[in-house]
């Protein structure tokens, strides 16, 4: 069996290691052609010595074709992996500290709230440029299995605008499945878990052992759990309220609705610092900031290290390979994945990117109807499908009329902000993002206009309810341990350490 994939940001270490590894540990696919592009050269460089190195003493006859020419790693491909951070940690750090100055205290900032809408702006532009080079030199049929964030809007524009088939991939279903069982004293596959939603708000509307509905048994069981009793206050909340225990973490959850990041006195109240997950400011950016650093500086220990065995049995929980695996041999799959709607769940919108359980076999990617979500998921999951509407159609057309209107609908700038502080606000991520924002030329120019004219609003210029600072190689190096998962792994909130007592 041959067949070409190519992964796009693949100096990505800690998504395309590990989804080259579960997607070589296919028996039947030690023969397909891989190919790496990205445009950083030292960081494509390192990654693929590495996937190499571990392909050789496999004993896989697979030499990777590794190139800055995106249209060269796209030719004949079959399926192309994107897990690209369009701008890299240097657009990050804006998307954190100018919405932070303005009193918007953001955890991750990559799929909603001020940070997500801009990351989006960036992410979505070079994304068509990406899907035109994929319809015109990858194969015909080529399907792209988007990792990048901000999910929901990233697919949606790829699918409306690119002329690209695509499906969203995600771990937070795996994430939110293992804590349900813990809770419940069960293992994992004892457990029978429904999810729908949207991305990142996916919600466990059905969960079952031995065929008896557990739903009413998990705030209880949530509420008298230990670790997360402190760890996900914010998710244990949404449960008491909403009935239903969403998919994302503590700090996720948080910047997505209007209720407890709004003030800074409040913050600590609702978050934890054992982990970064737990709600700390600018967490993500921290340990991706980490993971960087200790990758470049550590790269020749990582040279000499054990290569990752292309076995079954180390196979990651990440859909990608599984995907590629149902559609190549007809062995089925069943998973969540990120699509176009089309009524599958009835009270969202046809033409929004919903996250609801499917099937992949030789026939494609199946997705059962789920019909309704509880009206209070519905409407959390609406207030956020407004805002990625207002936000791929501003990305698309370069209108920051509608990317304004995106930031006064999202539900924590909203809860913060009033219209002029936002006025000012996106001017500001405009001015300060103009390398990857060219739809936005015209723009850029009457905001630079404005934000000289010496009627600047003074701006909060908040710290952080509680932002911690980045590691420097010397802390790090004492637990190289942690760093190393840190820098290699996709989810870096896996394993996550007990709650700050």
């Amino acid at each position: 069996m041959t067949f070409k994939i190519a992964f796009i940001g693949a100096g990505s270490i800690g998504f395309t290691r590990g989804l080259l590894r579960d997607i070589l540990s296919v028996s039947e696919f030690h023969n397909i052609e891989v190919a790496f592009t990205d445009i950083n050269p030292k960081n494509l460089d390192m990654v693929t010595k590495l996937c190499q190195r571990d392909i050789d003493e496999n004993n896989l006859n697979i030499k990777i074709q590794s190139t800055v020419n995106r249209r060269e790693a796209f030719k004949n491909a079959k399926y192309i992996f994107s897990v690209v951070r369009v701008g890299g940690l240097e657009a990050f750090q804006y998307d954190i500290d100018i919405p932070l100055k303005y009193g918007i205290d953001q955890c991750v900032g990559d799929t909603l709230c001020a940070g997500g809408i801009m990351y989006g702006q960036r992410g979505i532009a070079e994304m068509l440029n990406i899907c035109k080079d994929i319809r015109e030199v990858a194969d015909r049929e080529c399907l792209l299995l988007n990792y990048a964030n901000p999910m929901a809007m990233i697919t949606w524009a790829c699918n409306k605008y690119g002329g690209v088939k695509t499906i969203g991939l995600c771990h937070g279903v795996q994430g939110g499945h293992r804590q349900i069982a813990e809770v419940l004293g069960l293992k994992k596959h004892e457990v029978d878990i429904i999810c729908a939603g949207i991305n990142h708000q996916t919600w466990y509307i059905q969960v079952k052992h031995n065929g008896a509905d557990m739903t009413d048994k998990l705030l209880h069981a949530f509420e008298n759990h230990p670790e997360f009793s402190k760890t996900e206050k914010i998710r244990i909340d949404m449960l008491r309220r909403f009935g239903y225990y969403s998919t994302e973490s503590n700090g996720h959850l948080s910047e997505y609705v209007p209720w407890y990041r709004k003030r800074q006195e409040d913050i600590n109240d609702w978050i934890d610092l054992g982990s970064w997950i737990n709600g700390e400011t600018g967490g993500y950016l921290r340990v991706c900031t980490e993971g960087r650093n200790w990758f470049e500086m550590d790269f020749p220990n990582w040279i000499k290290e054990p290569v990752r065995e292309y076995k079954e049995e180390n196979r990651g929980e990440e859909h990608g390979s599984y995907i590629l695996e149902a559609l190549e041999t007809g062995r089925v799959y069943r998973g969540h994945f990120n699509v176009v709607n089309i009524g599958i769940i009835s009270n969202l919108p046809d033409d929004s990117i919903i996250e609801a359980p499917g099937y992949v076999d030789r026939n494609g990617i199946s997705m059962p109807l789920v019909g309704e979500l509880p009206l209070g998921c519905a409407a959390v999951c609406n207030a956020s499908i407004t805002v990625q509407r207002l936000s791929v159609e501003a990305a698309v057309h370069g209108d920051d009329n509608l990317l304004r209107q995106a930031m006064m609908m999202d539900p924590l700038v909203g809860a913060v902000c009033n219209p002029k502080e936002i006025d000012q606000l996106v001017d500001e991520m405009l001015v300060a993002q103009e390398q990857w924002l060219p739809q936005y030329q015209d723009a850029i120019v009457n905001a630079k206009k404005r934000l000289e004219s010496g009627k600047s609003i003074q701006a909060k210029n908040n710290k952080g309810a509680a932002r911690l600072k980045v590691k420097t190689i010397e802390e790090m190096a004492k637990n190289r341990e942690a760093a190393n998962k840190n820098a290699g792994e996709s989810d870096k909130a896996k394993e996550r350490p007990s709650a700050v007592k």
